[in-house]
Order: structure tokens, then sequence, then C-alpha cells
């Protein structure tokens, strides 16, 4: 019989989509509230002008995307709780009854991104209080690897950099510093100094 381990800590990221500065500084504060300080930032993009304008009616206008790294690790057995948590920050920016933002956590390990969800589907496993997980990347031969539901802004070449530079980070930390640094390919990482 196999032994029971605790979880190893993974990294958090929130992506989060928005139009409305303010509310991006609002949702901000309280996930670094929540959760800590934030590493790294993506580069910022259109989803609306990229992949889709289903947000732009709740939003108030263009949805841009961001993704947030957190230099804390976390259990991964608090998907669900943290989805949780993100879904009440939504709710408490809404107006009307529209959300604001849209706030996605995941989870990185080494070999996996795994995005917390409450939207069933046949390749989501249910983890409590109405929430799902997938693997929504697997990282293999050097790269992030799509899956047949994998998010097209997730198979794009600015998130899977932004990815990497997080998945590397989270190897050198678990390594104690001695982990491989991971080239950037030309693509900016906005760190939190440069906030």
């Amino acid at each position: 019989m196999g032994e029971i381990h605790e979880f190893e800590k993974e990294k958090l990221i929130v992506g989060v989509i928005y139009h409305d500065p303010e509310y991006l500084r609002l949702a901000l504060e309280a996930l670094t509230s929540e959760f800590g300080e934030v590493e790294d930032i993506s580069p910022e993009y259109s989803f609306s002008k990229g992949y889709s304008e289903y947000y732009d009616p709740e939003l108030g206008g263009e949805g841009l995307r961001r993704i947030y790294s957190f230099r804390e690790t976390v259990d991964p057995a608090r998907q669900a709780e943290i989805k949780g948590i993100t879904n009440l920050i939504e709710r408490r920016l809404s107006v009307e009854g529209m959300r604001k933002i849209n706030l996605d956590p995941g989870f990185i390990n080494r070999g996996r991104l795994l995005l917390a969800t409450t939207k069933e589907a046949s390749f989501r496993i249910p983890l409590s209080d109405g929430i799902y997980t997938e693997i929504t990347l697997f990282y293999a031969r050097g790269r992030w690897n799509k899956l047949p539901w994998t998010y097209m802004d997730y198979q794009s070449e600015v998130v899977q950099d932004f990815l990497k530079v997080v998945r590397n980070k989270y190897l050198r930390d678990r390594q104690g510093g001695k982990g491989k640094r991971g080239r950037r390919r030309g693509r900016k990482v906005i760190s939190n100094s440069e906030k």
C-alpha cells in the first residue's frame, strides 16, 4: 500500500479580465490581502480583440487580460476554497449584478497548470462546493503543451512565455535558488518592482 503524503505547495496564478482600471486596482488589493505579494505580471493583451467579446457587455467595454503570479506557494488542495474567494471578490465588485472583473485562479507545479472553475464539463474533475478543476496545460520536452480543451489564449506565445517564467521561478525556489532561470525569448515579463 502506498504511503499518503501532503501535497507539494504550488504556484498560485490569477488570470484577470477587466475593462476599468479602478476595478483592477480594487481586485488586486483584495487578492494581495488574501494571498500575499504579487511576484510577476504578464504583459497586458486584449481578450476581446484576440479571443472573445463574451465578457464585454458585463465589463462595460473591451476586456483586457493580465495574469498575476504570487510569491507564496499554496496547497493545491485549497483550489475550491481559493476559487470561492475569487468569486466573492467578483461579487463584491459587481454593479447591479454585472461583474466588473473576472478572476480565474490557477496552480502551477513542475508538470502542469490547473485552472479552477464553476463550469462542469466531461474533462473537469469535481472538487467541492460546486468547484471543478482541469489540467489546462502540461509541461513536457521543454515547453507547455495544450490539450483539446485548452483555452485559446493559454495556447498563445505571450501566455506560455509568461507561464514558463513562473514555472522556472517555482522550480528555482524549490531548489533553494539553484534552479535554471529559463529564457524569455524577447517577451517582457513585468516584475513586481516595475509595477
